[in-house]
């Protein structure tokens, strides 16, 4: 059957892909930089027509790290960043869930956050791909059909442009 998605979308993980990631938690906006590379790399995908949406796990919230509050400033100010760059954030997707305190389908490497956003935008999986710096990363894009892309920690997102921009058969 032909699927009657045919949006095309990014799924990125947040710390590590978008923002450098200090090795434990980006707690507060003041800890939060933008990779150096990000906003010229989100401004070529979306102007190869990609929807870009964020897929993060925020477990330091469920074991007290810092506050949904928190979050919330973060991806404002990355909604704006990525806005004023010509590059605007279709979704941002968070589990605030950590195994630590019981298990989510939502967190990561569960698929759930892209599954809602798949349905909800009319994404074609085989149209996207999932960008992540961790393997729960790709194993989250697998169980929704999408192809994933692992690159290092805190790599400069424009290098690896080519891998995402082939054309698909």
């Amino acid at each position: 059957m032909m699927s009657l998605a045919t949006n095309k979308a990014v799924f990125l993980d947040r710390d590590g892909v978008i923002n450098h990631d200090p090795g434990d938690y980006t707690r507060h906006i003041s800890e939060f930089t933008i990779l150096p590379t990000v906003l010229p790399a989100v401004k070529i995908l979306h102007d190869a027509g990609y929807l870009l949406i964020i897929i993060t796990n925020q477990g330091g919230i469920a074991k007290g790290e810092y506050t949904a509050a928190d979050v919330d400033e973060i991806h404002a100010f990355l909604t704006a960043s990525c806005r004023q760059a010509e590059a605007p954030i279709t979704a941002i997707y968070y589990s605030p869930h950590h195994e630590s305190s019981g298990k989510s389908l939502s967190r990561k490497p569960g698929s759930l956050m892209i599954e809602r956003a798949l349905a909800r935008y009319k994404i074609n999986p085989e149209l996207s791909f999932m960008v992540g710096d961790k393997m729960r990363d790709l194993e989250a894009a697998a169980g929704a059909g999408v192809k994933g892309v692992l690159i290092p920690t805190n790599a400069p997102l424009s290098e690896y442009l080519h891998l995402l921009l082939l054309p698909r058969t």
